[in-house]
């Protein structure tokens, strides 16, 4: 089984314009005298490699702490996309995942559930209104915000509107198109409207 990171590390990583950035803070160094070596950070929930939970944009649904583990671990379809993504290249994911999981000989397999995008891809209100009419449980992009960077509030509302999970500032770089085993799971923050997660993908 190979084992893909497609994290950022944290320290270095992408920021959303106007996001506080990570910071580390030495408190204690054996080099300094200090009995052990202790950091402590600080960090916007929405850095490097993340999660939103849909309380992000709306107000009163469920912040990351209430959303159901299924939705960050499991199959998933990994595809590739540039720019501005329409309604019938959405539906063309959609298409070629539900058929990769049909050919895939895996028990079960619900990779449509879960589809990662590499490239410089841009969801669209309509592209967004396909994915949310499939019910699909995340969805995953490298870029820091899966709507426009400028205005991402209407494509947030849609996806998260339908309790979609979106993952966001991941890294695919050297992962070929088709189904791997997601793990996402974002650190348990309650009451928050995202997390930082270690998203990995294995082969199967």
């Amino acid at each position: 089984m190979k084992i893909y990171d497609i994290s950022q590390e944290v320290f270095g990583c992408e920021v959303y314009p106007g996001d506080p950035s990570p910071e580390r803070i030495v408190k204690l160094s054996i080099k300094d005298g200090g009995v052990c070596n202790l950091t402590a950070f600080s960090m916007c929930a929405h850095n490097g490699t993340h999660v939103d939970a849909p309380f992000h944009f709306i107000d009163g649904s469920d912040t990351i702490d209430q959303v159901d583990l299924k939705d960050f671990v499991g199959y998933c379809y990994v595809t590739s996309h540039e720019g501005e993504m329409t309604a019938e290249q959405a539906e063309d994911i959609m298409r070629r995942a539900k058929l990769a999981g049909g050919e895939s000989g895996i028990a079960d397999c619900d990779c449509y559930n879960r589809i990662l995008v590499s490239g410089k891809s841009t969801m669209t209100e309509e592209a967004a209104t396909v994915f949310a009419g499939y019910d699909i449980r995340l969805y995953g992009n490298e870029s820091q915000t899966v709507g426009p960077l400028e205005t991402p509030m209407a494509v947030h509302h849609i996806m998260l509107g339908k309790k979609i999970v979106l993952l966001e500032g991941i890294r695919l770089a050297g992962v070929e198109e088709g189904i791997y085993l997601l793990n996402a799971a974002p650190i348990n923050l309650g009451g928050a409207d995202g997390a930082p997660c270690r998203a990995i993908l294995m082969s199967v």
